[in-house]
């Protein structure tokens, strides 16, 4: 695109460097690697402390998190820019990043609980007992909540202050292509603020594993669908299909089951040799 030209958008080619393929490309590869050299150092640290003892590694691992923590909220808002925001080329939101975040951390935590009920199940991970079922509980109860917090900011400053070139996204979810999107925008905060907060309120339903699974399942389904949302409106615009979207999760989930079930099997569900292991069994909350 040349200035002048009827093609031409001086918005997109104020961003065409930043968006430009091969450092696209370099940003993507960065992330994935980033990612990648923290879990296998994190995992090898683990495992040393299992066959060697001694706080050394315990120690080590905390300075890794540490370090990781810092390169990650960089790195994961970046991300969020780079493969989410960029497809509505012309709309920007300063939380977009923390939004994001919040949906990734809440959906981990989902992950966790429901993983650590059926292993709990199927007979490991028996030291684990209702007190740590109640913790889980807590952060998905405290993060559902923080999630819509970030949801509203991000909603209620762009509402208030009206400026076109930002309020289209929600237009676009709100009423816009004949009301598509409509019906799924207030499904998305039911399912991931609404259900987890109703449902995880009381103390006892966060020490029920059946709540807790039928909680763990409803966000990870609410946060795809709210990925969708964040996806559909700007690229298929009104032609958006859903089917193709369940073949897509089941892809994923087999791919996430096959490699934890490969990592679970090569090493032991207990940190036999971790310092905080005996405060850990005897947790009560």
């Amino acid at each position: 695109m040349t200035p002048g030209s009827e093609t031409y958008d001086a918005i997109i080619a104020g961003k065409s460097g930043f968006l430009s393929v091969p450092f696209y490309l370099i940003r993507t590869v960065s992330y994935l690697v980033i990612w990648w050299v923290f879990t296998e150092r994190l995992r090898k640290l683990s495992l040393e402390e299992d066959l060697n003892g001694g706080t050394y590694y315990f120690h080590q691992s905390i300075k890794t998190a540490a370090l990781f923590l810092v390169l990650f909220a960089v790195t994961e808002s970046m991300s969020a820019w780079d493969w989410v925001m960029s497809i509505d080329t012309h709309w920007y939101s300063t939380m977009f990043g923390w939004y994001v975040f919040a949906s990734w951390w809440v959906s981990g935590i989902a992950a966790i609980t429901l993983c650590t009920i059926f292993l709990k199940q199927a007979g490991y991970l028996r030291f684990v007992n209702a007190s740590h079922l109640h913790d889980l509980g807590k952060f998905m109860f405290g993060f559902s909540i923080f999630w819509t917090y970030i949801w509203f900011s991000q909603f209620m400053l762009i509402w208030y202050a009206n400026i076109p070139e930002e309020s289209v996204y929600f237009n676009q979810r709100l009423g816009g292509f004949d009301n598509a999107y409509t019906g799924l925008f207030f499904f998305n905060l039911v399912i991931n603020f609404a259900f987890p907060f109703l449902v995880m309120m009381t103390r006892d339903a966060k020490r029920q594993m059946i709540m807790l699974k039928i909680v763990s399942i409803a966000i990870l389904i609410g946060h795809w669908f709210d990925f969708y949302l964040m996806i559909m409106p700007a690229t298929m615009q009104g032609n958006n299909g859903f089917i193709i979207e369940i073949g897509t999760a089941l892809v994923f989930l087999g791919s996430f089951l096959l490699l934890m079930t490969k990592r679970l099997s090569q090493a032991s569900l207990v940190p036999v040799n971790h310092p905080f292991l005996d405060e850990s069994i005897h947790h009560t909350t």
